[in-house]
């Protein structure tokens, strides 16, 4: 078995070339690449089964514990920016012989782009037919003559190997700060199963390789696999922040499609700052994630190469990620997965002294309240404020953003404030996402 799946892998690769040395070697001594947007892949398995913590009767004469929180409620529909109101599809599904179109929003300029597609949460290699470029329009529509077809070392197909990356030849198109792009990616086989909480694609009623119709016909909304992780623009006196986090840091409940999380929000007051230095930003949230285990992806720790240091251009990280350490670790029911906050400071330290071995500073953000979240407790609300706390006062950090402070109810701190969350007191909305950008002093990232 295992000398038949290496002869069909082999063959796999010969049938449909896998280049990258051209493009991940450009001849352009001028280019200046930078990451100008990002999504992360995460497996779609669940990780280790976590240590369970069996809970012990109280001694006699003591009272016992309250009752458990309820079930959170079922989860409502997700806002998602729909100006045509086209069909939205909520159920999940096999996808097969089928143009996805994926929309993102880049936050540098230049005339050259690259793309990134990825197959890092797939354990089989993942055949790739066409794929193409475009300035996006309204409703999954591209705009006329912007379209540009995509090659991996001039081959038009691409055969991406299980859990690698595949980066593409340089695209000439111009585009500015803030463009949203379209990018159509063909699947002739069956594609991989996997989305995103923020991201929805364009799927058309046809199938077959439709990467270069201005229009996709019968186009609906889908939560379908995501392929392009990262665009990169030859963009000269542009540095990359990268912003390593959880759905918090992803977007979860913000508009989807909109680009209003808080890192597209800071993309946007960066793209309106004067002078000739310019910054970038790439989001590198993983909804679920976590520093020290596994939740929807490999830990911070782990996937910190991939998802931060192989961004080109970058110098500069964003660190807001710990809560859902703290949540699953002290959760009032089901299996506790135990952390403290001593383990998280240790943890942060590892990224700063990773992160400054390459010349990249580190911006702790404090983490937000969660006081009637489905996994809030009185222990881990303890942890929270003395991981806070550490943040604020270690001097461990090049700079710090109190986040925490910004969304907090001013009325009750350890909760959210009603503007700026309406729905499960954990994640921000718009209003949440837009005051925690406002409030970064754009200097610590600057330096000026």
């Amino acid at each position: 078995m295992k000398l038949f799946s290496t002869i069909a892998l082999a063959a796999a690769l010969v049938a449909v070339p896998v280049h990258t040395s051209r493009a991940a070697q450009s001849t352009d001594a001028d280019a200046h690449w930078v990451g100008a947007w990002g999504w992360v892949a995460s497996p779609p398995q669940p990780g280790p089964a976590p240590t369970r913590v069996v809970p012990q009767p109280p001694p006699l004469g003591v009272p016992p514990p309250a009752p458990p929180a309820p079930a959170p409620a079922a989860p409502r529909p997700p806002l998602l920016e729909n100006p045509g109101g086209l069909p939205v599809d909520f159920a999940p599904g096999v996808l097969a012989n089928v143009t996805l179109r994926q929309i993102v929003r880049v936050s540098a300029s230049g005339s050259r782009v690259r793309l990134r597609l990825s197959n890092e949460s797939s354990g089989d290699v993942q055949v790739i037919g066409d794929v193409h470029l475009a300035l996006a329009g309204p409703d999954g529509a591209i705009v006329a003559g912007s379209d540009r077809a995509v090659t991996f070392d001039g081959q038009a197909r691409v055969a991406i190997p299980a859990g690698a990356p595949v980066l593409s030849d340089p695209i000439a198109l111009d585009v500015r700060a803030l463009d949203r792009l379209a990018v159509s990616v063909f699947v002739p086989g069956q594609a991989a199963v996997r989305g995103a909480r923020t991201l929805w694609t364009y799927v058309p009623s046809a199938p077959g390789d439709l990467t270069g119709a201005t229009s996709l016909p019968g186009a609906h909304l889908r939560r379908a696999p995501v392929y392009a992780t990262l665009v990169e623009v030859d963009a000269p006196h542009t540095s990359a922040v990268v912003t390593l986090g959880d759905s918090i840091t992803e977007g979860d409940g913000s508009t989807g499609n909109a680009f209003h999380a808080w890192p597209d929000r800071l993309a946007d007051r960066l793209a309106a700052r004067p002078g000739p230095d310019r910054w970038s930003v790439v989001n590198a949230g993983i909804s679920g994630n976590r520093v020290l285990r596994y939740g929807s992806g490999p830990d911070a720790l782990a996937r910190f190469d991939r998802d931060v240091l192989s961004v080109p251009g970058v110098r500069v990280i964003v660190l807001l990620e710990g809560i859902n350490d703290i949540g699953r670790g002290f959760a009032p029911t089901g299996d506790r997965e135990p952390v403290t906050a001593v383990a998280l400071e240790a943890a942060y330290r590892q990224i700063i002294e990773r992160a400054h071995a390459h010349g990249i500073r580190v911006l702790g953000a404090t983490l937000t309240p969660y006081k009637g979240a489905f996994y809030a407790s009185d222990s881990g609300e303890a942890a929270r404020e003395a991981t806070n706390a550490w943040i604020k006062t270690s001097g461990a950090f090049d700079g710090v953003i109190d986040f925490a402070a910004v969304v907090a109810d001013p009325n009750d701190p350890l909760s959210f404030a009603p503007a700026f969350n309406d729905r499960d007191h954990l994640h921000p909305n718009d209003a949440g996402y837009k005051a925690m950008a406002d409030a970064i002093d754009l200097r610590l990232i600057t330096g000026r």
